[in-house]
């Protein structure tokens, strides 16, 4: 399957607002209380999603494959530190390194901005998705937060951030 990744447009906002409901009912209502999951509408959805692909501020990219959003990520490399923001990939796709390949193009923006650590929030439930972080060199960095639109604990991970061929030291 050849996989292309691009920046994301208002364009793309059915095939984005797809994915990210087909995990948030999907893979989230395996981790999550269902009178969370059940909070999001699509209508939720679709404002959420205009809002943020209508924005200047951060980056959405996408996953295609054959004309389909397998998945998205958004991301901000402007900071002092990079953020990941969102990571996204359909269920069907799950497994195919999709989320490998998006996170991997978030933390090249971040080196190529002369970040050298990043952080992301995910929810604290959300084992499969903790354990995919980690097993990627994002750590727990002992903060912790509730949404209130969300209601449910949240852990921020972090990771120091190498190019490629660099030893963990910065050599």
């Amino acid at each position: 399957m050849n996989i292309v990744l691009r920046e994301a447009s208002l364009d793309d906002l059915e095939q984005v607002v797809e994915v990210f409901l087909a995990c948030w009912r999907g893979s989230y209502a395996a981790v999550l209380p269902a009178s969370l999951v059940s909070t999001m509408t699509d209508e939720q959805a679709d404002a959420l999603w205009r809002r943020v692909l209508a924005s200047t501020s951060g980056t959405t990219v996408v996953a295609v494959a054959d004309g389909r959003i397998l998945g998205l990520t958004r991301f901000d490399a402007s900071g002092a530190e990079g953020a990941v923001h969102s990571l996204y990939v359909s269920p069907q796709a799950q497994g195919l390194g999709l989320g490998t390949k998006l996170l991997d193009h978030a933390n090249a923006a971040f080196l190529a901005a002369g970040q050298t650590r990043a952080q992301l929030w995910v929810f604290a439930g959300n084992a499969p998705s903790v354990a995919f972080y980690r097993s990627r060199g994002w750590l727990p960095d002992g903060r912790t937060r509730i949404e209130p639109e969300f209601g449910e604990p949240e852990l921020s991970l972090h990771k120091d951030l190498v190019a490629d061929g660099a030893d963990d030291d910065g050599s």
